[in-house]
């Protein structure tokens, strides 16, 4: 058997509720598994539904009532958008382990191929914008979910994204009780002081997209070298937050205040050996805090797991967020 999923068990209670067809004449049910990944397994905490997608201004788009023989009509457009933006609102440790599909049993074999289509769909639209690198450390094998409306019967791969030719693999899902009721919370505010130089003013807005872009590539660096104190400690990056416990003591939720603490020169991994000068005409100052929580679970989470790991990224995630809103500002007035 390949990687294990537990899975919290009021997302069984979630799936089951989901039928397909379903009242809008929909041949399937898509939706996105959110959790936490470990080495050795990954935690299941949340299943949801990909909204319908609504095309006409006047509620759930129409389906043709044939469309049920095939997935040919799945909009996976509308799917991978529905992942981005749930991404954006994840709290830290939290992040996107796969999707789900519930159709009929004809639908069954394709199901497989629209699944894999899914993934790698998803993980491309959410991590181009993704400003650090993944480490030999990080998890990219992302589950793939297929339940059946008859039978109930699930069926669950993983495939590695980081291979687009890669293979679907058996995986293991269990519902267990209580999967998330003890992880260990973290708060933790950094303060932002960022200069980010703009060479022409007159730039198209994807320009100064990708300004803004390269100023918080720094700046997430100098948070990945920063140091982390833990309710005002310093603690090595090897140390498990929650250290001390009685072997098979039950984990109880502790809330832990983390600092970050950014270096005033520029880390090494950043830093050139010759300097280049540039005319610019303008720049951009971003100044304030950026607060942010992230969620570990208690089985030996360690500090850099927090620093480097979940409160690092939800920082840089935070504010890059916030840039790139667009402006709900109402025009001026001619």
């Amino acid at each position: 058997m390949g990687r294990g999923y537990i899975v919290e068990n009021m997302v069984e209670k979630y799936l089951s509720s989901l039928q397909a067809p379903d009242s809008t004449g929909t041949s399937c049910v898509t939706g996105l598994l959110i959790g936490q990944s470990t080495s050795q397994r990954d935690l299941v905490a949340l299943a949801v539904r990909t909204p319908q997608r609504n095309t006409d201004g006047q509620g759930s788009p129409s389906i043709n009532r044939r469309a049920w023989i095939s997935l040919d009509h799945l909009d996976v457009e509308w799917v991978t958008e529905h992942a981005r933006q749930v991404s954006r609102m994840l709290p830290g440790g939290l992040s996107i382990l796969g999707v789900f599909l519930v159709t009929v049993p004809e639908l069954s074999k394709e199901a497989q191929n629209i699944l894999r289509q899914l993934i790698f769909a998803v993980d491309k639209h959410i991590s181009k914008g993704r400003l650090w690198s993944l480490t030999n450390e990080d998890v990219t094998e992302k589950v793939a979910l297929h339940i059946c409306t008859e039978t109930r019967k699930t069926v669950c791969r993983t495939f590695d994204i980081r291979d687009p030719k890669s293979s679907a693999k058996p995986a293991d899902w269990k519902y267990q009780l209580g999967v998330c009721t003890s992880w260990q919370v973290l708060t933790c505010s950094v303060g932002l002081d960022l200069l980010i130089p703009v060479l022409d003013m007159r730039v198209l807005p994807q320009d100064m997209e990708k300004c803004m872009k390269e100023g918080l590539k720094i700046w997430a660096k100098q948070i990945e070298v920063g140091l982390c104190l833990i309710n005002g400690k310093i603690l090595a990056d090897e140390t498990e937050i929650v250290a001390g416990q009685k072997k098979n003591a039950k984990p109880v939720q502790q809330t832990f205040q983390a600092q970050i603490l950014i270096p005033m020169a520029e880390p090494p991994s950043v830093q050139t050996s010759t300097v280049l000068v540039k005319m610019c005409s303008g720049s951009l100052s971003l100044k304030g805090m950026v607060h942010c929580r992230a969620y570990l679970q208690s089985n030996k989470s360690r500090v850099k797991d927090a620093a480097k790991g979940a409160l690092g990224k939800q920082c840089v995630e935070r504010l890059k967020s916030r840039i790139q809103c667009p402006d709900k500002a109402p025009p001026p007035h001619q």
